[in-house]
């Protein structure tokens, strides 16, 4: 269980996650409304927003889960992507819509979207909550959709963790340094 006074202050509040998904809803509703993407979830962190924004998209969608990640449990990515992708994901001629909690290096990403443009979908998006350009790695790689530019702190909540801690929060924290290090 974590402690109120773990959490440093609060980045992005609830309310402003509410809205913030409910307009990304609005304009993924407009550009799928006649098409049937696949809204894949990358796991574990992004099963909160995920699961708010697909009930904010108003158009039929489908949906799968990939597993991919570069930081293991530690606070820094560690270069290796690991990327696993569940179900029966087929690709091919769909309009894919790729859901993430958080780009910052873009490792993660780069390496998703690369294997998946080797199977040929009809598009391919990349929606994120949190962007942290600063920490940019692989140079010029963006999100087509972004809710929050946010500098770079160690942040928790709304799905984001550390070593499997925060999770639930309601929104997202920054993380008191003496926590992780």
């Amino acid at each position: 269980m974590y402690r109120p006074n773990e959490i440093e202050s609060i980045l992005v509040s609830e309310e402003e996650i509410r809205e913030k998904v409910k307009e990304m809803g609005r304009v993924l509703t407009e550009e799928y409304k006649d098409k049937n993407p696949l809204f894949l979830c990358v796991l574990k962190g992004s099963v909160t927003f995920f699961s708010d924004l697909i009930r904010a998209v108003e158009c039929p969608l489908e949906i799968d889960f990939i597993r991919a990640s570069s930081y293991g449990s530690g606070t820094v990515s560690g270069g290796k992507v690991n990327f696993t992708v569940g179900g029966h994901v087929h690709i091919e001629g769909r309009d894919v819509v790729v859901v993430e909690d958080i780009l910052d290096t873009a490792r993660t990403l780069y390496t998703v979207k690369n294997e998946m443009l080797r199977s040929e979908p009809a598009s391919l998006k990349i929606v994120t909550l949190l962007d942290k350009p600063s920490r940019r790695v692989v140079k010029g790689f963006s999100a087509d959709y972004t809710g929050f530019a946010i500098e770079d702190h160690f942040v928790v909540g709304y799905g984001l963790d550390y070593n499997e801690r925060f999770r639930n929060l309601p929104y997202v924290g920054i993380l008191k340094p003496e926590v992780y290090t």
